[in-house]
Order: C-alpha cells, then sequence, then structure tokens
C-alpha cells in the first residue's frame, strides 16, 4: 500500500465531507437527433470539474443540479443545472473547501456553521452512483413509445425480457434501441 492510498476506516485531515464528481465531457450532443455537437456546454469548458450534490429535488429527467467553476470566472463556483450525459468520469472526491461546501448547501447554507455540509453524500452511496453512470446505459422505445425508466448496455441485446414478455431489438439508431414484441421474420433458406 503506498502512501496516498487511504484505508477505508481513516478520515483525512480536514475533510469536510464526501462528494459525487464528474467531468464535462470533450463533446456534446445537442440539437435535433443530437447531431450538433459542441466542445464542452455553454457555462463550462472541456474537462471542468463539477461537484454533484444529492438531488434534493428533480429538475428533471437526465438532469441535475452541479456546482463548478464557470468557463467566464474561474474563480468563484456557480451552481447550474447540467444534463447527465454531457458528464463523464464520474467517481468521488473529498470536500474540504468552505467556499465549496456553501456553494454545495446553496440556500440552506447555514454561516454560522460554514464548514458544515446540509446534506452530505456517503462515501458508498456517491460510489454506487457512480458506478452506475460509468456504465453506458441507453433507454428504450417497444414498439414506438418510450420508455424512459427501461435501460439497457450498449450495445443493446438482440432480446430483452421486461414483464414477462420477451422483446427483440428491432433497430438501433441516434435515438437509441428500439424494440418490439413482435420476432423477426426466419430467414428463408432455399432447399437443395
Amino acid at each position: 500500500m503506498t502512501e496516498t492510498e487511504l484505508i477505508d476506516d481513516e478520515t483525512p485531515d480536514g475533510l469536510l465531507g464526501w462528494c459525487l464528481v464528474a467531468n464535462v465531457a470533450r463533446e456534446t450532443a445537442h440539437g435535433e437527433s443530437g447531431l450538433e455537437i459542441q466542445r464542452g456546454t455553454r457555462h463550462f469548458p472541456i474537462g471542468a470539474l463539477l461537484w454533484i450534490p444529492p438531488i434534493p429535488w428533480d429538475p428533471g429527467h437526465g438532469r441535475w443540479p452541479a456546482v463548478g467553476r464557470h468557463r467566464g470566472n474561474g474563480r468563484r463556483y456557480v451552481n447550474m443545472v447540467v444534463r447527465a450525459e454531457d458528464l463523464e468520469n464520474f467517481r468521488v472526491k473529498g470536500v474540504y473547501s468552505e467556499g465549496l461546501v456553501r456553494s454545495l448547501n446553496g440556500r440552506r447554507h447555514d454561516p454560522a456553521a460554514p464548514r458544515t455540509l446540509r446534506n452530505p453524500w456517503t462515501r458508498e452511496r456517491a460510489q454506487n452512483w457512480a458506478d452506475g453512470w460509468n456504465r453506458p446505459r441507453e433507454s428504450i422505445r417497444i414498439d414506438g413509445r418510450s420508455h424512459p425508466r427501461i435501460t439497457v448496455p450498449n450495445p443493446p441485446p438482440a432480446e430483452l425480457a421486461v414483464g414477462g414478455e420477451i422483446l427483440h431489438l428491432a433497430h438501433y439508431g441516434p435515438r437509441g434501441p428500439h424494440y418490439s414484441r413482435t420476432p423477426p421474420p426466419a430467414e428463408w433458406t432455399p432447399e437443395p
């Protein structure tokens, strides 16, 4: 074991809490069918480190509140809502800065306790989220209807069991995998 590795029971000096973090992806897809490619996001440059507090409210499917240093002003932390698909390299980091604690707490920050995170991550919970988001998954469509809560890995399997029925991969395109309840036609082979 090297000197930089932590033993699970050890807490580093000055640690104020744990947080889920991610970097802004090199290329982010926008526009119709995600065909417009941008470098970074409007508010954060490529590779910017974003701190993601536990979500106390749902700002919309696949969108999270995040704290990071803005593209135009790299000195102060700003709170923004970002798309989860614009982030990569999820991991857990320790929080050591009172300024970061103030930004993560947002409106619920107590100036009398400047070093206290109001809604902290546990290290295990943050690691579970990081592991889940580092595995690429896509929501599916079944017979033309979107099912965002059902996800599959990339590349998607040819057959999928959902609710006791077998679904068959009909098409895989820019809008993700499309499954059908009807099996694909049997391949015709000529008789000798």
